[in-house]
């Protein structure tokens, strides 16, 4: 029995629970829908990839993100330029555009570049009319062996640094680091005073 003053335990926690239940029942109709989606969007857009256009390799923002590359929202100007590829034909060849971004580091400028290079060179052009060639269209046998991209193209690769092993020497078991780094941190600090009481002593040799 239960010590003290207390109130009787009457809690009914019970009531209609059958109506906090959440069910999942249109989980496999959803996924078969989805997929019937999928074919019907891949057939729309055809012969274009169905993962939309061609997207830049960018660094994720912060100190904290910035090691790792992602996909952008858009190649810059720039980029475009250097690529020799117009911005208004740009979006016609599936390249995705972002006037607002801009280039803060040569690395990944020519990354961008050699990636818009690369995808040029694997382009295949359909024309607007069947019959009706145009300069800068593919050739009809290059046509006839094309293939729409299902998934996605020249995803993002996310290089794992290389480690090297090297042997541990004598030297290095005997390198006292916190000493040398004690001596440096007081090198640092005392160069004012020791440079000025160099300036001293050369003058008083100099009297």
């Amino acid at each position: 029995m239960v010590k003290h003053n207390n109130i009787v335990p009457n809690g009914h926690f019970k009531k209609h629970w059958q109506n906090y239940v959440r069910t999942w029942f249109n989980q496999p109709a959803r996924k078969t829908r989805r997929r019937f989606a999928r074919h019907k969007k891949a057939a729309k857009i055809f012969p274009r990839p169905t993962a939309g256009p061609l997207r830049p390799v960018v660094r994720c923002q912060t100190l904290k993100y910035n090691m790792k590359p992602r996909a952008g929202r858009g190649f810059t100007l720039e980029e475009l330029k250097a690529a020799g590829v117009a911005k208004k034909l740009a979006p016609t060849i599936g390249i995705a555009v972002d006037h607002r971004r801009k280039n803060h580091s040569l690395e990944g400028l020519q990354a961008n570049i050699q990636r818009l290079k690369t995808y040029k060179a694997k382009l295949v052009i359909f024309p607007r009319h069947a019959r009706n060639f145009k300069a800068g269209d593919s050739t009809a046998e290059e046509l006839a062996s094309a293939a729409q991209v299902k998934d996605g193209y020249m995803p993002v690769v996310h290089e794992r640094p290389s480690v090297q092993m090297a042997e541990v020497t004598e030297e290095m078991k005997t390198f006292m680091a916190y000493g040398k780094l004690r001596v440096e941190r007081m090198n640092a600090r005392q160069l004012g005073a020791r440079l000025k009481k160099a300036a001293e002593a050369d003058k008083e040799e100099k009297k």
